[in-house]
């Protein structure tokens, strides 16, 4: 999804030109390798001008996520190093590492949601909304979801305006949610199509109720929602890798 963008000043529009672009880069929707569109085709995106564009290009040079070859364009490198903390691919290779990562999540994000809860604005129920919308949109239409999922964890990081929560989610990446590593751990066409359908659609009922708990304002509320909607993801996985250990 694209984030909206505040037209106030030049600097207030590259930064949320870094941010949308950052975003796709994180989901996954400009993978590694990718050429960005040309300037052109984001300056009709956005509505920004070409020393916007070209600002937020060297904004995002700048954080290693994308390099410029002269004469032949701007390519994504990946998500870099993303500061001093990092959980690498290789970290999140089994299913073991997909449950300690989640561990880690579980104790960021309940109190996210709970910051959330308190300090959201329209604009951030919006995108919240917005979220949900694709990931139901995406789980009808027989896709994962991950990078729907992840936006809507990154809009509750966003919305406690605390920018370290956001930094860290960012961080973390599309990689951090579960399926994105899960599937790579089974065999293709092992999963039953309508089986997966019906399991998003029961994530994304937990995570409209973390949006109706922040949405009201009721902090308790939605940190509890957050930490029944990461542990049951968490004992969702340890049950699949004790199945893998029995298989073996």
């Amino acid at each position: 999804m694209t984030v909206p963008l505040t037209r106030t000043r030049p600097k207030s529009l590259a930064l949320g030109l870094v941010r949308a672009l950052e975003d796709r880069i994180r989901a996954g929707a400009l993978a590694s390798g990718d050429k960005l569109p040309t300037e052109a085709a984001i300056m009709a995106e956005f509505e920004v001008s070409r020393t916007v564009v070209r600002e937020a290009i060297s904004k995002l040079q700048a954080a290693g996520l994308v390099e410029t070859r002269h004469g032949i364009g701007t390519f994504v490198l990946g998500l870099g190093e993303g500061g001093p903390f990092r959980i690498g691919a290789e970290q999140m290779a089994t299913l073991h590492d997909v449950v300690a990562v989640l561990e880690l999540r579980i104790g960021v994000e309940t109190e996210a949601a709970a910051l959330a809860a308190q300090r959201r604005g329209d604009a951030h129920l919006d995108a919240m909304r917005a979220a949900v919308g694709a990931f139901a949109e995406a789980a009808l239409a027989g896709r994962d979801a991950v990078a729907a999922d992840f936006q809507f964890h990154l809009e509750i990081a966003r919305a406690t305006g605390n920018p370290h929560f956001e930094q860290l989610m960012a961080t973390l990446g599309a990689p951090s949610i579960p399926r994105a590593r899960l599937a790579s751990l089974q065999a293709a066409g092992d999963e039953d199509p309508i089986a997966q359908r019906d399991y998003l659609l029961r994530v994304n009922a937990e995570h409209e109720s973390i949006l109706d708990a922040i949405a009201a304002r009721d902090a308790e509320a939605a940190r509890a929602a957050m930490r029944t909607h990461l542990a049951n993801s968490r004992e969702r996985r340890r049950r699949a890798a004790l199945a893998l250990q029995e298989q073996r």
